[in-house]
């Protein structure tokens, strides 16, 4: 594989970056069909419904991610047969916790709106809501695996059609049910559920159709024998492990972060979350060159080629740092127009507009955090960011400690711009190991 430009690297992120910007625009049409077809209580139920399913499946991104860094290092090593095996051990996985998460669904649902609280109506609908959403979890999951395996493969214009089909029938389906049947928020869980189980089966059989082809039609090499190798599944098992541990850790990192903001009182807790919304706006671009990073990456691991990992890493790190500061610039200098159309509210406009400083400064240093991140999912050094996480969240907390009870709110983005810059410190006492990384090559 010759070292891409900066223009090749260019256009590998740029049908990333639209397939993550697409996820939004589905739920602005889901709460425009509520919006105007259904009740307050409705539009409350799917946001509480939505926010539970997120983090449940947010933890098992793993599925995603380390399915990419193997993948990817076995098309280094032109070994497309490994490829395959890794993404049919990563949809068995998917469907066993999908599964399991339907067992579970009761006991999930229960604790999750005890945590939350709503009102009692809310509560039911969103009750209803997931219920009939849960039953998509092996499809969802086993989404996750597909794209690993399409990002560690570098298709990644399939990557955006298929996720411009998922979203279209969810629309469309979304429209039909809650809209034109008026079944409100269940109607918006029917319609999702059909779209992500039409999106995962068609798209599932075109990539194994396309995996046939790339093997040559030699199906045994693809045995059940092979695909259930001990070894091979207790290496799967350990990656997943530490990445559904650092997933953990940034989930309480965040959650602590909002938790936190909540004691100053309503308005600057919406400020907050807005200005989170910019952060999460920005990261669909960093998370662009990211996951570029970790398809070259795991590449040149699989090929052990650590002068061209070198080139790769500087790369798109340039790339990232220079988006990340056009993105600030950016929204610094439409942020009056920005916070009007986010909010009317004049108190949080006033908050959202004295804490964005902070927010625009977490932009410009996080493109380190999201780079290595992808960097060593590439390289499947898991328990690098397994202990980054760890050591930013602590040290998250114990900075917030003392700068929230000096300038409250101002103290607390202090603190979650350190989270961000401790855990690219972190992941950084890690690198002068991925040399050797690199020089062993692929786990698998």
């Amino acid at each position: 594989m010759q070292t891409p430009s900066y223009k090749q690297i260019l256009a590998m992120a740029a049908p990333i970056i639209l397939a993550n910007c697409s996820t939004p625009m589905l739920g602005l049409a889901d709460t425009a069909i509520i919006g105007n077809f259904a009740s307050t209580q409705h539009l409350g139920a799917i946001a509480l419904g939505a926010l539970i399913l997120s983090f449940v499946y947010w933890g098992f991104g793993f599925l995603r991610m380390s399915t990419t860094g193997f993948v990817a290092q076995a098309m280094g090593k032109s070994d497309p047969t490994t490829a395959a095996l890794v993404l049919l051990r990563a949809l068995l996985l998917a469907l066993l916790i999908g599964l399991g998460l339907i067992a579970l669904q009761k006991p999930v649902i229960q604790l999750s709106l005890w945590l939350l609280g709503a009102s009692a109506e809310v509560e039911k609908l969103a009750n209803d809501y997931f219920v009939v959403r849960i039953w998509g979890a092996p499809a969802t999951l086993a989404t996750y695996a597909l794209m690993g395996y399409l990002i560690g493969s570098g298709q990644n214009r399939t990557l955006l059609v298929i996720q411009l089909v998922l979203n279209g029938l969810n629309i469309g389906f979304d429209f039909f049910f809650a809209g034109y049947l008026g079944w409100g928020a269940a109607g918006i869980a029917t319609g999702t559920l059909l779209a992500e189980w039409i999106t995962v089966m068609g798209s599932g059989l075109f990539i194994l159709r396309q995996i046939t082809t790339s093997i040559g039609n030699q199906n045994e090499k693809l045995s059940w024998k092979r695909i259930l190798d001990l070894s091979q599944i207790l290496i799967t098992l350990q990656e997943n492990s530490n990445l559904l541990i650092r997933t953990l850790f940034l989930l309480l990192g965040f959650a602590l972060f909002t938790n936190q903001g909540a004691r100053f009182g309503d308005s600057i807790l919406a400020a907050n979350h807005l200005l989170l919304q910019l952060i999460s706006f920005s990261a669909f671009f960093l998370d662009g060159y990211a996951h570029v990073s970790e398809f070259y990456i795991g590449r040149a691991m699989g090929s052990r080629n650590w002068p061209q990992f070198k080139i790769l890493v500087q790369r798109t790190t340039y790339l990232a740092a220079f988006t990340a500061l056009i993105l600030a610039a950016t929204i610094a200098a439409f942020r009056l127009p920005i916070v009007e159309m986010l909010t009317d509210i004049p108190q949080v406009r006033a908050h959202t507009l004295e804490y964005m400083p902070y927010a625009l400064a977490y932009i410009v240093v996080s493109f380190a955090a999201f780079q290595l991140d992808g960097i060593y999912i590439g390289a499947t050094y898991s328990s690098a960011l397994r202990n980054a996480s760890l050591i930013a969240t602590i040290s998250f907390i114990l900075a917030s400690l003392p700068l929230v009870a000096l300038w409250h709110n101002q103290g607390l983005w202090c603190a979650f711009i350190f989270f961000v810059i401790f855990r690219a410190v972190a992941l950084g006492y890690y690198s002068p190991q991925l040399k050797k990384q690199v020089e062993r090559g692929s786990l698998l």
